[in-house]
């Protein structure tokens, strides 16, 4: 079957789907983006994802070149013409064609594009039942990584570096031996007395669509928390360490920079969380 992108305005199949070479979201990765899961044909915390596009917009000065209800039209549309029930969405916004120019133009024509991919269930579950290697890198991004941006060389560089050292996923650490979070998704460990630890939000960090509805279900089962950032030692000497994104939600980690996590494999909580997961 033919893949099918939505560009700006138009749903074309994939091979055919493009934007113009000027497009600032080409040249200046002036853009927001935003990921999220198909589980079983439902569009998994999609209102909590089109509601943080809607503030990284507003952040860049960016308005959405379609209405809220439109926007769930399109992304319907797009995941039907492409029949996939299980799978990712990815979609961005850019600020559109424009003379080459690092000032923006006063008035603006964003261009919207959708596309699906699926995704295999079975390395999905491959991941949650064996989890994950993780190595440590300095974070070298911006300072508003609060925004979505589309600009995610950083990040790039840090899942490559991890690919090449045998792992699936990098933690950034600050200047002062923090971690911040990986390269695409939120880091949490289970410490040595048991507490959840994950670094409270600010503008070093995305506030993940995940991590929220994590929150509301840690509170839910009554597991002890602290928001508080906690450093790549403390990583290693924990009981438990995970990793959550949109694509995988609850990802186990077993190493990190070569060191052994707990026994080396999901830990308790981190099952307990995947299991209780709504999806």
């Amino acid at each position: 079957m033919t893949r099918i992108a939505y560009v700006d305005g138009a749903y074309l199949p994939f091979d055919q789907a493009g934007v113009h070479i000027e497009d600032r979201g080409y040249q200046f990765a002036d853009g927001i983006y935003e990921v999220f899961a198909l589980i079983d044909g439902q569009m998994l915390d999609v209102d909590a994802h089109l509601k943080r596009l809607e503030l990284s917009l507003e952040k860049i000065n960016l308005a959405s070149p379609v209405s809220y209800s439109a926007l769930l039209v399109i992304l319907n549309e797009t995941i039907r013409a492409n029949n996939i029930r299980d799978g990712l969405v990815y979609m961005q916004i850019t600020r559109g064609r424009a003379a080459r120019n690092h000032a923006y133009p006063a008035v603006s024509q964003p261009v919207l594009s959708v596309t699906v991919r699926p995704i295999n269930e079975t390395h999905r579950r491959h991941v949650a039942e064996t989890g994950i290697k993780v190595i440590s890198t300095e974070d070298q991004r911006w300072k508003r990584c609060d925004i979505k941006s589309i600009s995610l060389l950083p990040n790039v560089m840090a899942k490559q570096a991890a690919v090449e050292a045998g792992a699936q996923e990098a933690w950034m650490i600050d200047g002062e031996g923090f971690v911040t979070e990986g390269a695409s998704t939120t880091a949490w460990i289970v410490d040595e007395s048991g507490k959840l630890r994950t670094r409270p939000l600010a503008n070093d960090i995305l506030d993940g669509i995940t991590r929220q509805m994590l929150l509301s279900l840690i509170d839910e089962l009554q597991l002890e928390l602290d928001e508080t950032p906690f450093t790549i030692d403390e990583a290693y000497s924990s009981n438990e360490a995970f990793s959550t994104a949109s694509s995988l939600i609850v990802m186990p980690i077993i190493e990190i920079d070569g060191h052994k996590v707990g026994n080396g494999k999901p830990g308790q909580i981190t099952t307990q969380l995947l299991q209780n997961y709504k999806i």
